[in-house]
């Protein structure tokens, strides 16, 4: 085969009209062009979000000092307090270990029970509760709850 020949001239004409006709493609259709403009939409909001990510990191950093500055005038007034306290020999009414919350207790014959629990500290209803049978057995009858 001769290297002028027609056959060697067609075949590296198709290659180069294919390789021409797919850079055509690849440039002008509109289908690759949305691609590009949503990839670069998305590195767009990956660097947005991770700018949010560090002013976030910043601003809780930020609040993180805050309160450690609170926490230290807290104590700086508590140490005055005693000290002012123990200079006028007063009793501070608040100290650290009472300042906490403590559930308040009631008594609990103040509460109304429901009238669907058993009378007693436990508040459930036992088996025989209810029963015309129980009154046999323990010949008393059983306490009424009240009626409102």
């Amino acid at each position: 085969m001769e290297a002028s020949s027609p056959f060697t001239f067609t075949i590296i004409g198709l290659v180069i009209g294919f390789v021409i006709g797919l850079a055509c493609y690849r440039l002008f259709s509109k289908s690759q062009r949305d691609h590009a403009t949503l990839k670069q939409a998305l590195l767009e909001r990956e660097h947005q979000i991770a700018e949010l990510k560090k002013g976030m990191g910043s601003h809780l950093t930020g609040i993180q000092q805050h309160i450690i500055n609170i926490r230290q005038e807290t104590d700086r007034l508590e140490q005055q307090i005693d000290s002012e306290a123990a200079e006028w020999k007063l009793e501070t009414a608040i100290t650290p270990s009472t300042n906490k919350l403590t559930p308040s207790t009631e008594d609990e014959g103040d509460v109304n029970t429901p009238r669907d629990y058993a009378d007693g500290k436990s508040g459930t209803l036992s088996e025989d509760f209810g029963l015309k049978g129980s009154l046999k057995e323990h010949d008393e009858p059983a306490p009424q709850p009240p009626r409102y």
